[in-house]
């Protein structure tokens, strides 16, 4: 039997549609049904039931399919099992994060990666909206969430601490706030992202069992981008509640002064983590194999950065 028809069987009845698999695959609705109906007769058995917009499986479908998915996960892991002794990996990867953990912890790895797996090419899809890794055929995600998904297998990759920053020229002409309670009387930069409130909660910083305190924060500004507002910050428009990874170099340099250094800051959950995820399956294409565990051993260090920041202190802006 055709494997490529196979393939062509598995992925109809995942989309459930004849014409949606046509799209997936970039084939004719045309070929893809003869695809179907070519296995059919040679199985001598229905395998879909046909509606003019739907496709769905039969009792036989459901079962040849499920043996199929292991059939082809099994035909490829064998062939790429033999790449891997043979050949360096290749082909397609495509990877989505969002827009700021791509430009900020990806980019600046696609040199060293590209010299070390020149036949792999990448696929990058930075948005702030979460991708369904199946439905748009991407192979690999970084993901900031409390927990993994249990659809779905991975890498904590590290926590995902946040600060409260503010420019040392906003904190000239506003002054600095000195405790977490004083943000009320500033205009601060706040996310507009599902999910994220207007509430940023606090505790005291390696403190076990710590008392969270929230505290209602309001401002003329807001942005679904982090990015943005980290610029925003630098330019002196108020204090901004960013992550680690992402205040690093302006901590360091000085442009962005932490506003309260003995604690911990979040919008959302103090036990946000970073993860490298893919879909659940038992083998990966050595093409994705070799893209998650180079961002498995070069990402960490770069997530929970050891911040050597210069001497400025809240109330000492220069």
């Amino acid at each position: 039997m055709d494997t490529q028809h196979l393939r062509i069987f598995i992925e109809v009845a995942r989309q459930g549609s004849f014409a949606a698999a046509a799209r997936k695959l970039d084939l004719a609705t045309s070929q893809v049904t003869r695809a179907v109906a070519g296995i059919e007769a040679e199985l001598g058995v229905r395998l879909l039931h046909r509606t003019t917009r739907k496709a769905g499986l039969t009792a036989a479908g459901s079962e040849y399919f499920a043996r199929m998915c292991d059939v082809m996960d099994a035909f490829d892991a064998a062939a790429d099992d033999l790449q891997t002794r043979t050949t360096e990996a290749r082909g397609l990867v495509r990877l989505t994060a969002s827009v700021a953990l791509g430009q900020r912890l990806v980019l600046p790895l696609l040199e060293p990666f590209h010299r070390q797996h020149p036949g792999v090419e990448l696929d990058l899809r930075f948005n702030d909206r979460v991708v369904d890794l199946i439905d748009q055929h991407v192979d690999v995600a970084l993901r900031q969430s409390p927990t993994l998904d249990g659809s779905l297998v991975g890498v904590r990759l590290g926590a995902s601490r946040y600060r409260v920053c503010a420019s040392p020229a906003y904190l000239r002409r506003h002054g600095t706030p000195q405790t977490p309670a004083h943000l009320a009387g500033h205009a601060c930069l706040r996310i507009a992202l599902p999910g994220y409130s207007n509430d940023w909660s606090f505790r005291e910083r390696g403190k076990a069992g710590a008392e969270i305190q929230k505290v209602p924060v309001t401002g003329w500004l807001a942005a679904s981008s982090a990015l943005s507002l980290l610029q925003a910050a630098r330019d002196g428009m108020g204090p901004v509640l960013l992550a680690d990874w992402l205040l690093q170099p302006d901590l360091a340099a000085g442009t962005l002064v932490d506003l309260f250094p003995r604690h911990e800051a979040t919008v959302t959950d103090f036990e946000a983590a970073i993860w490298l995820v893919y879909t659940s399956r038992e083998h990966l294409p050595r093409r994705v194999r070799v893209v998650v565990d180079f961002l498995r051993a070069e990402l960490p260090r770069q997530i929970e950065p050891r911040l050597e920041l210069p001497g400025v202190r809240p109330g000492h802006a220069r």
